[in-house]
């Protein structure tokens, strides 16, 4: 049984909403999604972001976060997944890790993945949790706080160590089952298909740009599509809902 230090009476309240959440949310919502914000509020970092690893496409997909800048994060998806020096070594340990870990602050802040990237959002100390059944990846947690923050400690080790039979078992019953895309989602796709731009679809629609793209994104991740004429074809094959 893990028995876990430091942890006040709001900590085992938040730590018990997590679990509740994660044993009564159905196949259809993505629980990492659902579960990140909390969780980063229960580790008191200051951002965080999820991904999956996907062995067909040989890289990390089905990405969000919070407190990350959007435009960063595509540069990770695009060129910086690529170059990572420490996600590989953290994943392979199948548990929660600080990044130290793997890879010493020393030698982290030198390299190009944390100046131009992390640095970039302020990311400092990091700790990570991969799940997995079996060899079958489910999903990461990537958990990280500000220089100006004293690092993780072994009270967040703890408490993710805590949640993991809880986060393995929801994802089982999610893992491999389709999203439902939001009718909003829905009617993004639709006109990207007939040839829209983003800037034509919130003309049409009458939400910002940025909402758009919002719209979109989840859309390619739920539908699996690298980019938007992946997502255009999959609506002209009439496979949006399948």
């Amino acid at each position: 049984m893990t028995r876990v230090r430091d942890v006040t009476s709001q900590d085992l309240h938040l730590f018990g909403e997590i679990v509740a959440r994660l044993e009564r949310l159905d196949s259809d919502t993505d629980l990492r999604e659902a579960v990140l914000l909390d969780l980063m509020r229960l580790l008191r970092a200051d951002f965080g972001a999820s991904y999956v690893w996907r062995p067909d496409h040989t890289r990390f997909r089905h990405g969000f976060s919070y407190n990350m800048d959007p435009a960063n994060l595509k540069r990770y998806e695009d060129w910086f997944q690529f170059r990572d020096p420490m996600t590989r070594q953290l994943r392979q340990r199948r548990r929660a890790s600080f990044v130290e870990e793997v890879l010493t602050r020393h030698d982290m802040i030198r390299t190009e993945f944390y100046n131009d990237f992390l640095a970039r959002d302020g990311l400092h100390h990091g700790i990570n949790m991969y799940v997995f059944d079996g060899d079958h990846d489910l999903g990461d947690f990537r958990i990280w706080r500000a220089a100006s923050r004293p690092d993780f400690a072994s009270r967040e080790i703890d408490l993710l160590n805590a949640l993991d039979p809880f986060l393995r078992r929801a994802m089982l019953r999610s893992a491999h089952r389709p999203e439902v895309l939001t009718p909003r989602e829905a009617d993004v796709a639709a006109l990207v298909a007939k040839g829209c731009t983003d800037r034509d679809i919130g003309r049409l629609l009458n939400i910002g740009f940025a909402t758009v793209r919002t719209h979109l994104n989840n859309a390619m991740r739920k539908r699996c599509c690298a980019n938007r004429a992946e997502l255009a074809a999959m609506v002209a094959r009439g496979k949006l809902d399948s």
